[in-house]
């Protein structure tokens, strides 16, 4: 089965590319679709739908959209469904990263509990669709931990790896991340029908 994933974001392709294994993914940029699309919903649930039901739309073909991000308690959730809009337009991962350092600055690494939450949101061409959504708990670092990953990884401490989700192997990083949890679970539901 072939099914458009709604992203250009290479790290987000791979791994859904290595969970997704069995399927035929491709991309908007396979159909020459280079869209910008208003994420303008208020929930994370609400972003991946909009961006699936776009880009299906505009297809005629089954789409996948995630759309996920950093929540960190100290901050009352933020920067949330703003997560890579954080430092600006255009701002680069290390922007981000850097803002969200110098706003947990002094703070004890106890308070710095945080989630990645992502929902993905499949749409099929007759309208039809569901949304799952799955978290990944952990703790913001102080210090840069690992290159692999991407976003908020360098930074973000997983309890079970006594390090950042940047310093171990995809393989491993997909075995616990919100996007794989999410993605396992739209395995399941695809299996069942």
């Amino acid at each position: 089965m072939m099914m458009v994933l709604a992203t250009q974001n290479k790290g987000k392709i791979r791994e859904v590319k290595e969970i997704l294994s069995e399927y035929e993914i491709k991309t908007p940029a396979d159909f020459d679709i280079f869209d910008d699309i208003e994420e303008n919903g208020t929930t994370f649930e609400e972003n991946a739908y909009i961006k699936a039901k776009y880009i299906a739309e505009k297809t005629g073909k089954i789409t996948i959209a995630d759309d996920s991000g950093l929540e960190v308690d100290y901050l009352n959730g933020e920067p949330g469904i703003y997560s890579a809009r954080f430092a600006g337009e255009g701002a680069t991962d290390e922007d981000r990263n850097k803002k969200l350092l110098s706003l947990l600055k002094d703070v004890p690494f106890e308070k710095r509990s945080a989630r990645y939450v992502c929902s993905i949101a499949i749409v099929y061409p007759n309208g039809e669709h569901h949304v799952f959504t799955e978290t990944c708990e952990g703790y913001i670092t102080d210090e840069r931990q690992g290159d692999g990953g991407f976003g908020y990884d360098p930074y973000f401490y997983f309890e079970e790896f006594k390090t950042t989700l940047a310093n171990v192997p995809l393989e491993q990083k997909n075995k616990v991340s919100h996007r794989s949890k999410a993605l396992l679970k739209l395995k399941e539901f695809l299996n069942k029908n």
